[in-house]
């Protein structure tokens, strides 16, 4: 314990950074770093190669996860002890375990497989729906998932929590022009829209080297994605017009790995 050193007030300038992150999407990008709270999605970032630049712990979390905090110690570049009240105001959870480990973005970066098969987001604008996909392809073993930039953020709070830490194992790939990246990848491409007159999925083969695009929940693709893909469909019976996009993504991905 001695090797952490002691916050006890509210105004710290840390405090201050660690609530930009959690709230501010340009802070994350402004500053390089995103935060990630609670011991299982801590514990997956050290074990997938995220080094730390600060770890931060409350008294109560020191009393009860002591190995574990040290294992996390190992980690991080500074350790930081926090009162609880402290804590308690920079947490991004109604009830906090009481660790918070901030992360460099750029700690990990991924290429394209040619011989991989991935699910590929555009404009996504839903954290919890970003989660769900990831979850998903992690238990179906989807290669990555590739994002446009434009989307929501991958390394928001609400999108690592709902994700499971899904989006801290899998390779994710985020595309400052989506269209070309994936216009010169080499992979199939398919876009997954509402057109009667599209190929049904489950007509479709799919081979490795591949990737299934998503778009926006309201708007669904981009016509400058569709242009570069075979469009396919999920047939729906009944009065049903769409499908959420985690739900179309999820069968898309089944199909993709049956």
């Amino acid at each position: 314990m001695s090797d952490f050193t002691k916050i006890t007030s509210r105004d710290n300038s840390l405090i201050k950074l660690v609530s930009q992150l959690n709230n501010s999407g340009r802070s994350r990008k402004e500053h390089g770093l995103f935060v990630i709270e609670g011991l299982r999605l801590c514990r997956d970032a050290a074990e997938n190669g995220f080094g730390f630049t600060h770890l931060l712990v409350s008294q109560t979390a020191m009393d009860k996860y002591g190995s574990d905090i040290d294992f996390l110690y190992e980690k991080a570049e500074r350790a930081y002890l926090l009162s609880d009240s402290v804590f308690d105001k920079i947490s991004d959870t109604k009830s906090p375990q009481g660790i918070i480990c901030l992360v460099k973005k750029e700690e990990k970066q991924y290429e394209i497989c040619k011989k991989g098969r991935y699910i590929a987001l555009e404009n996504i604008s839903d954290p919890s729906n970003l989660g769900a996909v990831a979850r998903t392809a992690e238990a179906l073993g989807i290669d990555g998932i590739i994002l446009s930039d434009n989307g929501c953020d991958p390394f928001a709070p609400k999108s690592l929590r709902a994700s499971m830490g899904a989006l801290l194992r899998l390779p994710v790939i985020i595309c400052e022009d989506f269209v070309s990246v994936l216009g010169g990848s080499g992979l199939e491409l398919y876009a997954c829209v509402l057109a009667p007159d599209a190929r049904s999925l489950t007509d479709v083969s799919f081979s490795d080297g591949c990737a299934a695009l998503i778009g926006n929940e309201a708007n669904g693709l981009t016509d400058e994605a569709i242009a570069i893909c075979n469009p396919i469909t999920i047939k729906m019976a009944g009065r049903a017009e769409s499908l959420n996009a985690a739900v179309a993504a999820s069968i898309v991905m089944w199909e993709m790995q049956r």
